[in-house]
């Protein structure tokens, strides 16, 4: 009896997006404990775990990090955005002492980045053109090629909202992955779970300053 055997490719693209490409699916028991794999979204073998038993699963627009208000002593003005990438978090100023916090996904080692910026564009659902030098990297590094464009919806790797920061290549964006949250895998992009991005979208004003610790 033949056994079909696919596989998931994870790249984690130049944006810090992370796109998933399903050219097939590795069954889970394709793989057993202890088992060395590669895995694609950070470029390295791993040893395989096998989910335990009661392990949460989250729905595809939820964080495994619930948002939520909190104590937070800064002298960045209401309706800033801090960053802080070794945390793995990014707090709303609110002012007087407080903020909401939010779980993020960063850079991998490598591409995490700090700076001052400001909020210069948002978009709803937005689609996505993969620029030239990632298009390059992927193909360098996978063999596969991109698509030019990815238009806006659930399975985009942009997720539901998308807030540019600057002139720079980064965003604050949703994803198609919510389980990267609180995880330090992408290309420098700041991404939320849907439902946190889009609630921190409708917070934030074009604008609005942006603070990355790193």
């Amino acid at each position: 009896m033949k056994t079909a055997i696919k596989y998931t490719l994870n790249l984690i693209l130049g944006l810090g997006i992370a796109a998933t490409l399903t050219i097939a699916t590795t069954p889970a028991h394709a793989l057993v404990e202890g088992q060395r794999y590669y895995n694609e979204s950070i470029g390295s073998w791993q040893v395989y775990r096998a989910p335990k038993r009661g392990v949460r699963r989250y729905a595809s627009n939820k964080s495994p990090i619930p948002k939520r208000k909190v104590r937070y002593k800064t002298s960045q003005p209401a309706g800033t955005i801090v960053i802080n990438t070794a945390e793995r978090r990014l707090y709303y100023v609110l002012g007087g002492g407080k903020a909401i916090k939010y779980g993020v996904g960063v850079g991998r080692d490598g591409f995490r980045w700090s700076g001052k910026h400001r909020i210069t564009r948002k978009a709803e659902w937005p689609g996505w053109t993969p620029p030239k030098r990632m298009i390059a990297r992927v193909k360098r590094e996978t063999g596969k090629t991109l698509k030019g464009y990815y238009p806006g919806g659930p399975n985009n790797p942009l997720g539901a909202r998308s807030l540019y920061i600057g002139s720079t290549i980064y965003r604050i964006h949703g994803t198609n992955q919510p389980w990267s949250i609180g995880k330090a895998m992408s290309s420098g992009c700041i991404r939320l779970a849907n439902d946190d991005v889009t609630d921190l979208y409708k917070r934030v004003k074009v604008g609005a300053r942006v603070v990355v610790l790193n």
